[in-house]
C-alpha cells in the first residue's frame, strides 16, 4: 500500500465514524507506527482537510448549516445535564470560553457530539485535578453550539432557557 492509498483510507475510517478515531486504532488498521500516522495526518492537513486532534483521537471538521454562540451558567453538578440536553437534541458542543476580567478570553475545543463524549468528558473531570473552566468566572461561560439547521439550534436554545441555564 503507498502512503497516498494509507492517507485516503485514514481520511475514509474519520469521515465514517461517529467518534474520534484514535492514532492507535489507525496504526493498527494500517499496520503503521503511530509517527506515521502523525505523519499523514500531518500531510492531510496541508492538503486542505480540517482534521481536529482531541484527546480521544481524530475528527474531521466538516461545516455545519448552523452555529450559535450561547452564554450560560450553572453548577458543577449540572454539567452533565446541559451536555445531554445539547446533543440529544442534535447540538454539538464544539467549544467552552470564558472571559475572565485578568486572563482575557480563554477557549478549550470540546467537540462533544453524543451522549457517549459526554460521559467520557465527564469522566474525564471527575477523574481529574482540575475543575471545569467556567469555575473561574463564577460559573458564566460559552458555548459555540453547532447542528443541521437554525432550528434545532432554536430549540437547544429554548431548552436552556427552560432549565435556568442560558444567561440572557
Amino acid at each position: 500500500m503507498t502512503g497516498s492509498e494509507r492517507r485516503d483510507g485514514i481520511l475514509r475510517m474519520i469521515r465514517k465514524s461517529s467518534a474520534p478515531v484514535s492514532g492507535k486504532k489507525l496504526a493498527a488498521a494500517y499496520e503503521v507506527s503511530r509517527q506515521v500516522i502523525v505523519q499523514d495526518i500531518a500531510l492531510l492537513r496541508a492538503s486542505g482537510y480540517d482534521i481536529i486532534s482531541t484527546n480521544r483521537g481524530y475528527i474531521l471538521n466538516t461545516p455545519s448549516k448552523a452555529e450559535r454562540v450561547l452564554k450560560v451558567q450553572h453548577t458543577d453538578g449540572q454539567v452533565e445535564e446541559e451536555l445531554y440536553a445539547i446533543v440529544d437534541l442534535g447540538g454539538c458542543v464544539k467549544n467552552v470560553m470564558v472571559n475572565h476580567r485578568v486572563y482575557g478570553h480563554i477557549e478549550a475545543g470540546l467537540h462533544i457530539s453524543s451522549r457517549r463524549a459526554a460521559a467520557e468528558f465527564m469522566e474525564d473531570i471527575r477523574r481529574g485535578k482540575s475543575s471545569p473552566l467556567k469555575n473561574i468566572t463564577s460559573g458564566y461561560h460559552y458555548h459555540t453550539i453547532s447542528a443541521d439547521s437554525e432550528g434545532i439550534l432554536d430549540m437547544i436554545e429554548e431548552m436552556l432557557r427552560e432549565k435556568g441555564f442560558l444567561v440572557e
